[in-house]
């Protein structure tokens, strides 16, 4: 075979190689869904593939809504420990994020009033930085104080109001109290439950996806 031969399959190696390349970089990369959060967001006690984000994002695909969603949850962490850490735990490409706070609030008796405040600095940081928001509240049980119960759950409707962010009003509707969604410390949601837990949220984060 001819040198000149041998360059010109050469050269459409390389120029397929280029096509391909290009195609690539231009490709529309998935938008980016951060999940803020405490230990159910953390998948305390689950592998990462079964917790509430990765439940979310596979969720979202059987949607058709491609998204890759990444977990930025703290165990232990309360409103004011979020909005502490708001800054760098949502990453600046992230479109949309899913506000999951509170449930250490209600465990430490924190003020609702100060649960509120804390939620709101964090969302107008997110609203500043131009990223939406899906704010998911946490269901405060009658037991703990009927006035308190009662206070601490208008926060999350009133915030969602106040900014326009579409509400998933309790995180474990559903899924508390029943043995088959929940870890044995009666708090955390199983596999079974987290996968329960980003179905009944993506439709939301879909909708909040096109807006």
């Amino acid at each position: 075979m001819s040198p000149t031969a041998q360059r010109f399959p050469s050269r459409r190696r390389f120029l397929l190689g280029l096509g391909l390349l290009t195609q690539i970089a231009a490709a529309p990369k998935a938008p980016v869904v951060t999940v803020l959060g405490d230990s159910i967001t953390a998948g305390l006690g689950l592998p990462a593939k079964d917790a509430m984000p990765a439940q979310l994002q596979a969720a979202l695909g059987r949607l058709g809504a491609s998204a890759v969603v990444r977990a930025a949850g703290v165990s232990g962490d309360t409103s004011g420990g979020g909005l502490a850490r708001v800054g760098f735990s949502v990453a600046p490409d992230t479109k949309v994020c899913v506000v999951a706070l509170g449930g250490n609030d209600l465990l430490q008796g924190v003020e609702p009033n100060q649960t509120k405040a804390n939620l709101r600095g964090i969302l107008q940081k997110l609203k500043a930085r131009g990223v939406k928001v899906v704010l998911v509240g946490v269901g405060a049980p009658p037991s703990i104080g009927a006035t308190y119960a009662r206070e601490f759950n208008a926060v999350y409707p009133a915030l969602a109001k106040e900014f326009g962010a579409p509400l998933y009003a309790n995180m474990l509707a559903g899924v508390r109290g029943d043995r088959a969604l929940m870890q044995r410390d009666g708090i955390h949601p199983n596999a079974a439950g987290a996968k329960r837990i980003g179905e009944a949220l993506a439709p939301i984060v879909a909708r909040a996806l096109k807006t």
